[in-house]
């Protein structure tokens, strides 16, 4: 299976163009979206969001991650090799924490095919889904020694907002394994007690808790979190 992580959105030409190259060169492989909607430009936040969501992939499956606000600059593409699984995607810190918390993890550059047409802007179509595609049906990839890059520096667990999905909810990079039973999150001024679920709590009441891939997520009950709480993606949290 390949699966696809970008910040692309799901409007636009852009996805549809990668599974086209995915189609064209392994037809047999399932193309899943993973999701379109990772935080934009931002790197950082989306490698908390994707090494939560990489332990539920099946095994052997290939990723292709696209956060890449520096495309046609000097960041190198890469492939990792963590686990069973594999990822392929530019060297900008995006796939570090998958890395990280992988048993067996083996970073390489990948090396773009002099022949192939390449756009200086859209490598998630041009260099990424082909190498995918070939990763996927056991071809080799030609790949070169790569030196330490960005985000080897980033904690372990990221004590900001990573993602708000539509209904208000705002996931965290903090895993909530990380939490005691009793922790307080606080959010600005705010101190919200862990809930198991959302009707624990009152309605309109704010509250965190362990959302389904193990992350702190801030929620109101039938309301919007990002709205009653004033946060975006960025904002810090503090577990006390």
């Amino acid at each position: 299976m390949i699966f696809l992580f970008t910040d692309f959105g799901y409007s636009g030409p852009y996805v549809g163009q990668m599974k086209s190259v995915l189609y064209q060169l392994a037809p047999h492989a399932r193309v899943v979206d993973l999701m379109h909607d990772a935080p934009r430009f931002n790197p950082r936040a989306s490698a908390y969001l994707l090494a939560a969501l990489a332990p539920r992939l099946p095994e052997a499956s290939v990723v292709v991650a696209v956060v890449d606000p520096g495309v046609g600059g000097e960041r190198k593409p890469v492939i990792l090799r963590a686990n069973s699984l594999s990822f392929v995607g530019p060297d900008n810190g995006l796939l570090e924490i998958v890395a990280r918390r992988a048993n067996v993890a083996g970073f390489s550059a990948l090396v773009p095919n002099p022949r192939a047409e390449m756009s200086s802007s859209f490598h998630g179509r041009d260099l990424f889904a082909p190498s995918a595609a070939q990763v996927a049906l056991g071809e080799p990839v030609e790949v070169a020694p790569l030196g330490p890059g960005p985000g080897r520096d980033w904690p372990d667990d990221l004590a900001e907002v990573i993602y708000i999905d539509k209904f208000g909810n705002a996931m965290t990079g903090l895993r909530a394994s990380m939490a005691g039973t009793t922790a307080t999150l606080n959010v600005g001024d705010m101190a919200l007690r862990r809930a198991t679920t959302f009707s624990d709590v009152a309605r309109g009441e704010a509250f965190w808790y362990e959302n389904s891939s193990g992350l702190v997520e801030i929620a109101v009950n039938q309301g919007s979190a990002a709205e009653g709480l004033r946060i975006q993606v960025g904002s810090p949290v503090v577990l006390g």
